[in-house]
């Protein structure tokens, strides 16, 4: 007697130019300049994400606060094939 395979559920995938856990393409990441801001940004990096522009720092009378963009990169395109006469 033969077995029939059950189909597994279909499930769907993000497409890969697409950031993970419905995040969005652009992130400005802020917060005390410390630990925590920096494991913060390098678990951006890690899922992904590139780091966008210069970091911001400032201050506001009693801590340092900083702030540093995150871009999801974009697809890569393709160039149309280049024409030869």
């Amino acid at each position: 007697m033969a077995r029939s395979r059950r189909p597994r559920p279909a499930t769907p995938l993000a497409p890969p130019h697409a950031p993970p856990n419905d995040l969005p393409r652009y992130r400005l990441l802020t917060g005390p300049d410390d630990a925590t801001f920096c494991r913060r940004v390098s678990e951006a990096l890690a899922l992904g994400y590139e780091l966008y522009g210069s970091p911001a720092a400032t201050f506001n009378g009693q801590n340092v606060v900083v702030a540093q963009a995150v871009l999801w990169p974009a697809p890569a395109r393709r160039s149309p094939p280049s024409r030869r006469r």
